[in-house]
């Protein structure tokens, strides 16, 4: 990436529309590059290899959709603007298909072209941070991506890396809907297993009397009903990965016969008198924690310390805040794809409920809300469209001795957490209105370097003045 900020190349075939956007694009430390037709920005991104394309719709000869396309196969990570004044839903759909990151109508506010472009350049950097880390995980599950570009994500994934290459069972423990799966599908798919099935086994979902012909397989008439020899899961992933969710549900009984599975590479069907060799890569998912589940007699103690060779704790969402605004956007954008819509974002106010919320759900939780918002809403995503629980607020850091009752069912660390994220902004924003929303003033008033001040201000979407809506002064 060229320089700390980046690089924008600007394509219009109207001069003072990339003079224009030159201008904003350079106030806020980012080099530009400018081209008046398709041919001229093509040969740029050879050369220059910029890290966003804003380009207009309609141009003589090559098009901006035509554009977008052959820049996609130059650079599939180049994220692409589509600014036009002949918008209309049918040409932001093809926009959307054809890869463009997002679509603005002319004439658009400053602030929301920034917002937008300085968006786009941190799916960027979050990419180009992945390919970095491991060819297998890019191949295969962009785990980034999918939850989002935080350092909390990026340790997880060097933990994916680290472990993938091992034979280790992986113990995943998080709450519901925090991406256990996921997680587990990524260490498949960068392990040598990767060409073998990936088997996943809810324990919670399956029935104890059923779980362990699931689990096992069974042989003709090893029941009433059983009409055929079926293979069990652990057989059915054979050379590959077997996941077993919520593993803390299965029966003491089957917790032994899996114990002697592990231990001995051989299982029997049920009904069955011939032993199978098995070769199966374990990982385990819990949303309890498996020595509490031992302690209390639910769990066996030998089976945990064969599970537990290489823990990995899943944080919640409300953990890496950071991913909210990310994984909104991202979810904002699947949806108008999927309905035909043209929803352009999220208000004020439905930024600021998305940051303080607890998300109790996790992504899962996120991902229903903001489908549903989109659903409902004609242009802007509004704070009533999410209908969150206004039970799940962060303490305000502001006034916290008047609001012990809401710290009830959290723990230190957890309200911590959240206040500490909540006055970190609010002095942020008080830098920025004294410094009249100049950044760089306000990263040396607080002592900290640009970057970090500008990372910061993306992440918690604070107004350059001060305030909490995503955008910066144009």
């Amino acid at each position: 990436m060229s320089g700390c900020e980046g690089s924008v190349l600007i394509v219009d075939d109207e001069k003072n529309i990339c003079q224009l956007l030159s201008r904003l694009m350079n106030k806020e430390g980012l080099k530009t590059l400018t081209a008046y037709d398709g041919h001229t920005a093509l040969k740029l991104i050879i050369s220059e290899m910029p890290d966003v394309l804003i380009v207009d719709l309609k141009m003589p000869g090559m098009n901006g959709m035509e554009v977008i396309k052959r820049a996609k196969e130059i650079d599939p990570d180049l994220p692409a603007i589509m600014i036009t004044a002949y918008a209309d839903l049918y040409t932001a759909v093809e926009a959307m298909r054809a890869g463009a990151h997002d679509f603005l109508a002319k004439p658009f506010f400053h602030d929301e072209i920034m917002r937008v472009t300085l968006g786009a350049l941190q799916e960027k950097r979050a990419k180009k941070k992945q390919h970095t880390l491991s060819s297998h995980i890019r191949e295969s599950h962009n785990l980034m991506e999918m939850m989002g570009p935080s350092d909390v994500v990026d340790q997880i994934i060097r933990k994916v890396v680290r472990v993938a290459k091992s034979c280790f069972t992986v113990v995943l423990q998080g709450e519901t809907g925090s991406g256990k799966e996921l997680v587990a599908r990524s260490i498949h798919d960068a392990s040598p297993r990767s060409k073998a099935p990936f088997i996943p086994l809810d324990c919670g979902a399956i029935p104890e009397t059923l779980l362990e012909s699931e689990l096992f397989g069974y042989e003709r008439g090893a029941f009433t009903g059983a009409e055929r020899q079926k293979p069990g899961k652990l057989e059915l992933a054979n050379g590959g990965t077997l996941l077993l969710d919520e593993i803390t549900n299965m029966p003491l009984g089957s917790q032994a016969k899996l114990l002697r599975v592990l231990q001995d590479r051989q299982l029997f069907r049920v009904g069955g008198t011939r032993n199978l060799s098995i070769d199966v890569r374990l990982i385990v998912a819990s949303n309890k924690d498996l020595r509490t589940a031992v302690e209390s007699g639910i769990f066996r103690r030998d089976l945990f310390y064969r599970l537990n060779e290489f823990p990995f704790q899943i944080p919640p969402l409300r953990e890496r805040k950071e991913d909210i605004f990310y994984l909104a956007k991202r979810f904002l954008d699947i949806t108008n794809i999927e309905l035909g819509k043209m929803v352009k974002g999220f208000t004020d106010a439905a930024l600021e409920a998305m940051i303080v919320y607890d998300w109790p759900g996790n992504v899962r939780e996120l991902r229903s809300a903001i489908r549903r918002a989109v659903l409902i809403a004609d242009d802007m995503v509004d704070k009533e469209y999410l209908n969150l629980n206004e039970g799940c607020q962060a303490v305000p850091s502001s006034s916290l001795s008047s609001h012990a009752a809401a710290w009830e069912g959290h723990s230190l660390r957890e309200i911590t957490q959240r206040n500490t994220f909540a006055l970190e902004r609010e002095v942020i924003e008080e830098a920025l209105k004294y410094t009249g929303g100049n950044k760089a003033r306000a990263a040396r008033l607080l002592q900290i370097d640009y970057k970090t001040m500008h990372t910061k201000v993306k992440q918690m979407g604070i107004l350059s003045e001060g305030g909490l809506n995503g955008r910066e002064k144009g």
